[in-house]
């Protein structure tokens, strides 16, 4: 096995940070391990400022929509527009390999599935499908269909160390688990903005995500305010119970009624806490037992500020409750992007934004440490690297950006008149005609109007909301006009500032 690729020297330096010196004394006398050691030197904030653009990989021909990295960290997955799933060297920007994802439409994540020497590899797409790409000796590659959802499948979480399982998200609302040794999908949810049977609405799922910590615990979001956590312990493989209820609801108390904002991305970091991405909004990291329980409407509302006490009011009293960190300054409106943490510790969090730029902030704090030049228009993923202060970036362009901590001097600290709107160079709402929407939606419709013939309505797959997902189509496509008319009317509005 690789190890993982070095840093050039200059970046050597960066281990003097705020205990740099400290932590060089202890190493040295053995009161500091070196993997605690090397772990600390990698989080170090004199990284984050160094970074720069290392390479970029290009090879694809449309915008490339997820970038991953393997364990070892030697090997970048990338998957895009054009259908293509890539494997690379990026250290050196050599393509490994690249081969046909089997979608019919754009790809929208890739991962390697873990303890497979990196042939076992699952992508979901535009096309709904979440499919299995097997690299065979020689490179050849044979591609299987696991699954399908109703519109776009947009996300795949990975189970911590597992060969065999995985989820899926997508806009239909259903939530699916995998286990390679079975031959088929078990439909685990329906995720609805109501628990009621009557009046309820689908909610079409951007994001899904795993705790690495407890591996039982998932959490999804998407076309509204609240971020779900459940249980997979609570799920009765015999279909016998309704897994429909959270173990939790994760949402700051501002945005508790408002229907405009829904969720683009979700990240949980070492210690259980949820990383929340809204458009139109900020990013919010909440605490572990931060969240509203699992009926949020009769629960406590929790007050948000930028520090990290809040008050809620119960019977009268005061009662002093972690409040959710906010980090501030990106744009989130054209895309659906997602976010992520970096560093050995998770000590920064990363995000992309409409203004092409890469965000960085410290965690513990908000403090907003970076606004790196990314993409001519829009960033949509950053991957972490697992071992070192390397990331991906990819977004509306053709290729996928190395950056390294490899600069010889900091880069100097941002202020507002510095991060000036950039004029959009192209048009920003990447919107392909929904020709794989609308035929599910007549699929559904038609499966949804046999079931009612047939009196039944317990099956979960005749359960669908077709009628959300035709809102889901007219509203994607208005929005697309609304943009190009923006863009024709405008000289270029602004897209990033610090408050």
């Amino acid at each position: 096995m690789r190890r993982p690729w070095k840093h050039p020297a200059p970046a050597a330096a960066a281990i003097a940070g705020r205990h740099g010196a400290a932590d060089l004394c202890l190493r040295e006398v053995g009161d500091l391990l070196p993997r605690s050691f090397a772990r600390r030197a990698a989080g170090s904030e004199d990284l984050v400022m160094r970074l720069q653009l290392h390479r970029k990989l290009e090879r694809h021909t449309g915008c490339v929509n997820t970038v991953g990295f393997n364990d070892a960290g030697d090997t970048l997955i990338s998957g895009s527009d054009d259908q293509m799933v890539m494997l690379w060297d990026w250290a050196t920007g050599a393509n490994k390999l690249e081969f046909h994802s089997g979608h019919g439409g754009n790809v929208f994540q890739a991962r390697f599935m873990p303890g497979t020497d990196d042939r076992t590899i699952v992508t979901c797409g535009a096309d709904g499908e979440v499919r299995l790409a097997k690299i065979q000796d020689g490179g050849d590659v044979s591609t299987t269909l696991l699954g399908e959802h109703e519109g776009r499948a947009h996300n795949v979480a990975v189970e911590p160390g597992s060969p065999y399982i995985f989820y899926s998200c997508g806009e239909d609302g259903l939530v699916q688990h995998f286990d390679l040794r079975t031959s088929t999908a078990t439909k685990l949810l329906l995720c609805r903005s109501s628990v009621r049977k009557s009046g309820f609405s689908c909610v079409h799922l951007n994001a899904i995500a795993i705790d690495p910590r407890n591996p039982n615990l998932f959490a999804v979001g998407g076309s509204n305010a609240y971020a779900r956590v459940y249980d997979i312990r609570k799920h009765k493989w015999d279909g016998s119970s309704d897994f429909g209820h959270p173990s939790d609801c994760y949402c700051p108390s501002h945005l508790v009624d408002d229907k405009h904002v829904g969720i683009t991305g979700l990240a949980f970091s070492h210690l259980s806490e949820l990383l929340v991405s809204y458009n139109e909004e900020n990013i919010y990291l909440f605490p572990k037992n931060g969240g509203l329980g699992s009926d949020p409407k009769s629960s406590i509302k929790i007050g948000v500020n930028e520090g990290c006490k809040s008050t809620m009011a119960a019977s009268g009293q005061d009662i002093a409750q972690p409040a959710p960190q906010v980090y501030v300054g990106h744009r989130n409106r054209e895309t659906v992007k997602r976010v992520t943490f970096i560093g050995p510790n998770d000590e920064y969090v990363a995000s992309g934004s409409d203004c092409g730029r890469i965000f960085i902030w410290r965690k513990r704090d908000g403090r907003f440490l970076r606004a790196m030049e990314g993409d001519e228009c829009v960033v949509n993923c950053i991957e972490p690297h697992p071992h070192d202060m390397t990331i991906a970036s990819s977004g509306i362009d053709n290729d996928v950006k190395m950056w390294t901590p490899s600069a010889i001097e900091r880069a100097p600290v941002v202020n507002v008149e510095e991060l000036r709107p950039r004029k959009r160079r192209a048009k920003l709402w990447h919107f392909d005609l929904p020709e794989l929407l609308i035929r599910h939606l007549l699929a559904s419709q038609r499966r949804q109007q046999s079931a009612e013939e047939e009196d039944s309505s317990e099956d979960l797959e005749d359960r669908l909301d077709s009628t959300g997902l035709l809102n889901l189509v007219l509203r994607a496509a208005d929005r697309g006009l609304s943009s190009a008319d923006d863009e024709e009317s405008s000289d270029g509005s602004e897209e990033c500032s610090l408050n």
